[in-house]
């Protein structure tokens, strides 16, 4: 029970999420001593990637987690005359609404036993009622939806100024469909900038196979190692501000990335690929030859809007679906700038916005790719952990398995000084760094938070099929209502190393109104046809 004493000038932090990770590894690189204490047994926090039955005993916790706090005495001994305790809670608040369900085949012959996987059954696991078969225009009849697991993560912090620094309260649902195996380019970044790279194909086995049966629970629970499933789903611009912290820190050589392939818009019920390249916008065959002349000069005007304040300070104060309109762009047209390259609302986002959401794309074009996103091959928990490894490179401690009972805080200066760990050891240290979640919502009064709802399926096919299967794309769903948001839609294959073949994983995401299979149920069923139970046992007697 002896006290700690870490260093004058030292970090604690608890626990590790990419935020947290990328202070530690700049403090441990400029020379201070760190020290990360984490509960959990994996890194990255809500930032972690899981395997299939990893993410299902990761959800399980979550179900089964009780905000239990063990009164000790003798950590309570450790606490001073001018010195208070602020308890931490032992349960994760950031998730919320969990379901798990399944529509894959299940043979009952194979023994599917694996720690963290469901039970063997059709019935949802923790939800009541099932999908329905989905609109079948959307998608071919043929393949269908496999899995389920839905799940809502809660409230985060909306920071005022950076929102990609935000830690994000995830509603998740993850769901399983069936997909086919894909082909791509592996981007590995350099500390050229203005160097484009073709990327480096992965050893993938493209060989075309007879026609393949039914993907069932049990193939996917065999080989759930192959899958890395994110807890937050996020592509990278090209240039963006963490591709440049991980070349300018060299964490890069940790990680290796992929150029995603292709932008999709959903429209009229159908998906289709968006042109955005100067290539692709002349190979369009989407577009007309006026079409084509119009979109290339809004682009250009895009990417030196501020040196001609003239054609949009009149239109400072509408929306940017309402300036495209004065634009002379076609619907058409006018559809893919907002949804498919600004990305933006088409309430909430004024002018400026989406000139600035516009030029931001197309700055991005071309470095690694004809598209400006990236992804990291294994998922987005790569990220965290290549900050962690270069924090441990410069001599960070990381104790996993480790809880801190509480924060050792300064009567007077309100400062916190040191911490107590389950073992009633108290650790000082200069400087604290501790994740909100695990405060009392009395702690966290001031902070802001935002909701978001979150799904991960697993499917046998593309959302648009095409001559290659090797395909990585990100797809945004309009909003139906006035005031909704819409539905950010993310397809990885199997080259990314985060499903097995023959399967593609896709993640969609949209800031919560209900739980997250209220809000994302009626985009699944629009892009994707799930089986029934009668088509599972038909199909399993045949």
């Amino acid at each position: 029970m002896a006290t700690s004493q870490v260093s004058d000038e030292s970090l604690g932090r608890a626990p590790p999420s990419l935020p947290e990770s990328i202070i530690a590894a700049a403090c441990s690189r400029s020379g201070q001593r760190v020290l990360h204490v984490d509960s959990r047994s994996y890194y990255g926090g809500n930032w972690a990637s899981f395997s299939f039955s990893g993410l299902l005993s990761w959800l399980k916790e979550h179900q089964e987690n009780s905000d239990i706090v063990n009164e000790c005495p003798a950590w309570q001994e450790k606490i001073l005359e001018n010195e208070e305790a602020i308890a931490l809670s032992k349960k994760n608040k950031t998730i919320q609404h969990v379901e798990v369900f399944c529509y894959a085949s299940q043979d009952l012959h194979e023994d599917v036993e694996e720690a963290g996987a469901l039970q063997k059954n059709h019935a949802t696991v923790t939800s009541v009622n099932s999908t329905e078969a989905a609109d079948p225009a959307c998608l071919p009849i043929a393949d269908e939806s496999l899995s389920t697991v839905s799940c809502e993560m809660p409230t985060e912090p909306t920071p005022s100024s950076n929102p990609e620094s935000a830690r994000e309260i995830n509603d998740v649902e993850a769901a399983g469909e069936k997909e086919n195996p894909c082909d791509e380019k592996t981007c590995v970044l350099s500390t050229s900038e203005e160097e484009t790279r073709k990327n480096v194909p992965t050893t993938e086995d493209t060989a075309e196979q007879p026609k393949k049966n039914r993907i069932t629970y049990s193939q996917i629970v065999k080989e759930g190692r192959r899958f890395n499933i994110d807890l937050v789903s996020k592509l990278l611009y090209s240039r963006g501000l963490l591709i440049d912290l991980l070349i300018k820190s060299n964490v890069s050589r940790y990680a290796e990335f992929k150029n995603i392939t292709r932008i999709l818009a959903f429209r009229d019920g159908r998906v289709e690929q968006v042109p955005c390249s100067r290539a692709d916008v002349f190979n369009s065959k989407q577009l007309t030859m006026v079409e084509k002349r119009m979109l290339m000069k809004f682009l250009t005007f895009c990417m030196e809007y501020e040196e001609h304040p003239d054609e949009y300070k009149a239109y400072e104060e509408i929306s940017f679906s309402e300036y495209l309109k004065t634009q002379k762009l076609t619907p058409n047209l006018q559809y893919f700038v907002l949804h498919s390259i600004a990305m933006t609302s088409e309430t909430a986002s004024s002018t400026i916005d989406g000139l600035k959401a516009t030029r931001n794309f197309l700055h991005c074009l071309g470095r690694y790719g004809n598209t400006p996103f990236l992804f990291p091959l294994y998922g987005q928990g790569e990220l965290p952990q290549c900050f962690c490894r270069m924090c441990a490179v410069f001599g960070g401690i990381y104790c996993l398995r480790h809880s801190v009972q509480c924060l050792v805080v300064d009567k007077e200066s309100g400062k916190c000084k040191a911490i107590i760990d389950h073992f009633g050891q108290r650790i000082i240290s200069k400087h604290f760094l501790v994740e909100d979640s695990y405060f009392s919502e009395n702690t966290c009064s001031r902070v802001q938070y935002r909701q978001i709802s979150r799904a991960v399926l697993i499917t046998d096919r593309s959302v648009l099929k095409t001559d290659s299967d090797q395909q990585i794309s990100i797809l945004t769903v309009p909003a139906e209502e006035p005031g909704a948001s819409a539905v950010r839609v993310i397809e990885l294959c199997s080259s990314t190393m985060t499903c097995m073949k023959g399967t593609y994983l896709v993640h969609l995401t949209c800031t919560s109104a209900k739980t997250a299979r209220e809000d994302l149920e009626p985009v699944v069923q629009k892009l994707f046809t799930p089986y029934t139970e009668t088509e599972i046992g038909k199909n399993d007697n045949q």
